[in-house]
């Protein structure tokens, strides 16, 4: 399922959700050379979270290749006590930065109207931290970077089921050569990709390669499905139910 619009209004212009749509993609021209070599490794070894070694359960030396022609050299005694916060910010490819943009602006949009704009940089940054924590206790001697900013948008995804979970998702499905288009309230759709991140993340548990970081998916909607209970302001979220009645 691929969710494209939804069918709710926004108070404002969303800026923070723009500027940080913004930074990302700077980050991904800037840092990592737009996905080339070694630009991309680099960023990734030396940005990106690794579980094993912001935990200290790497041997010094370790060397895991991410490329054909890249290495990353684990274990060096080195501070990455920021790798949560940068490995936010970076990514993996194309697809994979230009499909959590894509999420970002459909769902930050209305979260960011619930609690103001300062309010919603700090909820962003939490649920990153979250989702990186969630992974990093679940798998603590990971050698293999962790990147993207899904972690954080899932926080945002949690906080907008929480906030309008009636609100129809339009959404795309998919089925080989087959495809169609529905209409979903926002906790059927958001609730089934919750439900499919934590049921991969219990089949995957315990197996120690790379991939998809389920738990940081889950770690993060669930921070912010609770977090939103203090960072939003409750006259905001009735303007905005309040418009949404009038359209």
């Amino acid at each position: 399922m691929f969710p494209y619009r939804d069918d709710n209004p926004t108070l404002s212009t969303p800026i923070v959700t723009i500027v940080l749509i913004a930074v990302t993609v700077g980050v991904w021209v800037l840092v990592q050379g737009m996905g080339a070599e070694p630009a991309l490794s680099r960023s990734v070894c030396q940005l990106g979270l690794i579980p094993g070694e912001l935990m200290s359960r790497i041997p010094p030396g370790t060397t895991l290749p991410l490329s054909p022609t890249s290495r990353c050299v684990l274990g060096t005694g080195g501070p990455t006590w920021y790798t949560p916060l940068t490995s936010m910010f970076l990514h993996g490819g194309w697809l994979h930065l230009l499909g959590n943009m894509w999420f970002l602006w459909l769902f930050g949009n209305n979260v960011e109207d619930s609690m103001g704009r300062a309010r919603y940089a700090a909820f962003y940054l939490l649920c990153g931290l979250g989702a990186a924590m969630l992974q990093t206790v679940l798998q603590p001697a990971s050698p293999y970077p962790m990147v993207g900013a899904s972690g954080a948008i899932s926080g945002v995804m949690g906080a907008y089921v929480i906030l309008y979970p009636r609100v129809r998702i339009h959404t795309l499905i998919v089925l080989v050569v087959f495809f169609t288009r529905i209409s979903l309230p926002a906790w059927v759709m958001l609730g089934y990709w919750f439900a499919l991140q934590l049921l991969s993340g219990a089949m995957t548990y315990g197996m120690d390669r790379g991939g998809v970081a389920f738990w940081a998916h889950v770690g993060g909607f669930l921070t912010g499905a609770v977090l939103i209970g203090i960072f939003k302001r409750p006259a905001l979220v009735a303007q905005h139910r309040a418009l949404a009645r009038t359209m």
